[in-house]
């Protein structure tokens, strides 16, 4: 629990500034709801040890730009640009002192209200791991679900990134999706905390649970098939070609732990970490 609240303090303070740099925000390539997207992961932030290298690996895999932000506590933020959308978010950690990585990415899920999902974490056995705070541009918390998995909450003053701005492309967030070890009892904590809707759908490999709200299906959930991998939320990438881009990757410095194959996903997706350690996966995307 101590590296999660280390962790997450540091990111909160990042979140929702992502485009606030010393010259003012840049956000005509984007547009915002008028209404929050309840359980639509509208941020994506990576924690690393190394920025650097992680800007290396990003840029080289995805074309991505960076740019810095001030955002205070003495901690390095950078926003990574995708054509002309903002998608990501990199953070500056210090190593832990017992040697263990922080490197990961962290989805924020839109919420009516932060304060309330925060109470109903709590009652529906999860834990806080970064209480509810006021950022520049609207307010976020974070939290630890039942088996362990963290996390973000954000309700934007803004309004969300719209589902226009987000479409799915290469190079940008596409998909999130929970590894759980009990779907059910997963399905049962997000709907009380996030007011989501679920349904199930036979797929190759088995049931897939989707969590939805106004009909729009936002996140999934798997269960776990790794059994030594802890409950983790994914972030996966649109690529054109999952198995280039797993090679790509590799030979930017990050490691192929799942390789594209026809018995995942027919063959459509790999999983990999970058340099720093961090769980990705990318994801074949045609328009």
């Amino acid at each position: 629990m101590k590296l999660h609240r280390y962790l997450l303090t540091l990111l909160l303070s990042g979140l929702l500034l992502s485009c606030t740099t010393t010259t003012g925000p840049d956000l005509s390539g984007m547009s915002f709801s008028d209404e929050p997207l309840i359980g639509k992961a509208i941020w994506h932030d990576l924690v690393t040890e190394d920025p650097a290298a992680a800007e290396r690996f990003y840029e080289g895999l995805f074309g991505w730009s960076f740019e810095k932000a001030d955002r205070g506590g003495g901690h390095a933020y950078s926003v990574a640009r995708s054509g002309n959308v903002w998608v990501a978010g990199i953070v500056a950690v210090d190593p832990p002192a017992d040697g263990s990585t922080l490197s990961r990415w962290l989805p924020y899920l839109s919420v009516d209200d932060v304060d309330r999902a925060v109470e109903t974490t709590e009652s529906a056995g999860g834990k806080v791991a970064a209480t509810a705070r006021n950022v520049p541009l609207g307010r976020v918390a974070a939290i630890v679900d039942r088996e362990g998995a963290v996390i973000g909450l954000a309700r934007s003053d803004i309004g969300d990134p719209d589902d226009s701005t987000t479409a799915a492309a290469p190079g940008r967030a596409i998909w999130t999706e929970l590894l759980t070890n009990d779907v059910s009892a997963a399905t049962e904590f997000y709907r009380r905390v996030v007011g989501f809707e679920a349904r199930t759908i036979e797929r190759r490999g088995g049931e897939y649970t989707l969590l939805s709200h106004n009909g729009i299906d936002r996140v999934g959930l798997l269960g776990n098939p790794i059994p030594d991998w802890t409950p983790i939320w994914l972030t996966y990438f649109g690529v054109k070609d999952a198995a280039a881009s797993a090679a790509r990757a590799e030979a930017l410095g990050g490691q192929i732990l799942v390789p594209v194959s026809p018995e995942v996903r027919e063959g459509t997706m790999a999983v990999v970490t970058d340099p720093t350690g961090a769980l990705l996966v990318l994801r074949n995307w045609k328009p």
